[in-house]
C-alpha cells in the first residue's frame, strides 16, 4: 500500500519513500494525529476560513485555539496570514489547497511555495489535507504543497474516501520530521489500520483499475458541476454568485448581503432538501449569506430540488 501511494504521489510532485508514509483510518485520523503531534493544549492553529467543520470541531475538542484566516477563490490570504503570525503565537496551520472544502478553490503553485516559505521562516508546521487533489477536471493533477517542502514541516494527509470508497477508511499521512511522533501516537490510538481493506485497495491500485476509475470519475464530476452551475443560474435569484471550481464536487454559493442561509436550510428541510448553511463553516458570525451544495450525484430529482431551492431563496431576498 505504501509503495503504491508514493508512486501516485509523484503526480503531485512529491518524491517520498514508503517508510515516509503511515497508513491511517481515513484522512480525519491523519489530520487529528498531525494536530496531536505538533500542538499542545492551548496552542493556536491558523486555518483558512470558511473551513471544513470537522477541522473546527477537532481543534476545539483538543483544547486548541482557532485563528481563522480569510480565503477567496485562490485560497488562503497569505498577507493576512503573515500579519497574523507576527501579531499572534501560531503553532500550526491547516489548509486544503487543492479544491478546498467548501470554497472549491485551488491555491496556485506560486502561492503554495510562498506559504511553505512563510511558515518555515517561523518554524510553523503545516498540515495539508489533499483528499480532493485527484479529482481535478483537467489532465494534470495539481501539485501538493508537500512538493515544495524542503524542511520537513509539511504533514501531508490524504485518503481514498473521496475518490473510491468512504467506508473503507483507508488514508495516510507523510509527517516529515514528525514521523516518529505520529507513529507513536498511531500505535497508542489503534495500533494499525485494518489490513483487509488495505489489501483490497492495493489490488485496485496495482491492476490499473484505480486509474481507469479516476478518469471516469473526473469526467462525471465535471459534467455534474456544470449541470449544477447551469441550474443555479436558471433557478436562483439575481445576485447569486458561484465560482466554478476546477475539480472536486463542491459549490460555494454566495447570496446577496442580508440573505440568511440558515433560514433557507430550515425551509429546504421541510421540502426534504439538505444544504450546508455558511455559519457551520466558521466560529464567527460570518458567511450567513453563503451555503455549500454537493454535486457528487445528479438526477432529475436533484434538478427539481434545485428549482425548489431557488424558489425558496427568492422568498428570502429582502
Amino acid at each position: 500500500m505504501r509503495t503504491e501511494i508514493v508512486k501516485r504521489l509523484l503526480d503531485a510532485g512529491c518524491s517520498l519513500m514508503p517508510d515516509d508514509i503511515i497508513i491511517t483510518s481515513g484522512c480525519v485520523e491523519a489530520t487529528t494525529l498531525a494536530l496531536q503531534a505538533v500542538c499542545r493544549h492551548g496552542d493556536t492553529v491558523a486555518i483558512g476560513s470558511p473551513v471544513y467543520p470537522t477541522f473546527l470541531r477537532a481543534i476545539e475538542w483538543m483544547g486548541l485555539k482557532v485563528l481563522e484566516i480569510p480565503s477567496n477563490s485562490e485560497g488562503m490570504n497569505l498577507d493576512v496570514l503573515d500579519y497574523a503570525i507576527r501579531q499572534n503565537p501560531v503553532h500550526a496551520c491547516i489548509t486544503i489547497a487543492n479544491f478546498n472544502n467548501p470554497l472549491g478553490s485551488l491555491l496556485p503553485n506560486e502561492r503554495k511555495h510562498q506559504l511553505v516559505e512563510l511558515l518555515a521562516k517561523h518554524e510553523i508546521p503545516l498540515i495539508e489535507d489533499d483528499v480532493y487533489g485527484d479529482l481535478c477536471f483537467g489532465s494534470n493533477r495539481p501539485a501538493a504543497i508537500k512538493s515544495f517542502d524542503k524542511y520537513g514541516l509539511v504533514l501531508y494527509c490524504s485518503s481514498f474516501s473521496k475518490t473510491l470508497a468512504p467506508g473503507y477508511r483507508v488514508g495516510w499521512i507523510a509527517p516529515g520530521r514528525f514521523l516518529d511522533k505520529v507513529l507513536h501516537l498511531k500505535t497508542l490510538l489503534n495500533i494499525a489500520t485494518a489490513s483487509p481493506t488495505q489489501l483490497t485497495v492495493t489490488e485496485f491500485l496495482t491492476n490499473g483499475g484505480y486509474d481507469r476509475h479516476l478518469r471516469t470519475l473526473r469526467k462525471v464530476y465535471a459534467r455534474q458541476i456544470a449541470k449544477m452551475l447551469d441550474a443555479v443560474g436558471r433557478y436562483f435569484p439575481h445576485g447569486t454568485h458561484v465560482n466554478p471550481p476546477d475539480g472536486g464536487y463542491i459549490l460555494w454559493v454566495v447570496m446577496p448581503d442580508g440573505f440568511d442561509s440558515f433560514k433557507l436550510y430550515e425551509l429546504a428541510l421541510n421540502e426534504g432538501i439538505s444544504i450546508a448553511p455558511g455559519n457551520i463553516f466558521t466560529l464567527s458570525d460570518r458567511y450567513r449569506n453563503c451555503f455549500r451544495l454537493n454535486a457528487a450525484l445528479w438526477s432529475e430529482q436533484i434538478e427539481q430540488a434545485l428549482e425548489t431551492l431557488g424558489r425558496l431563496a427568492k422568498t428570502l431576498i429582502k
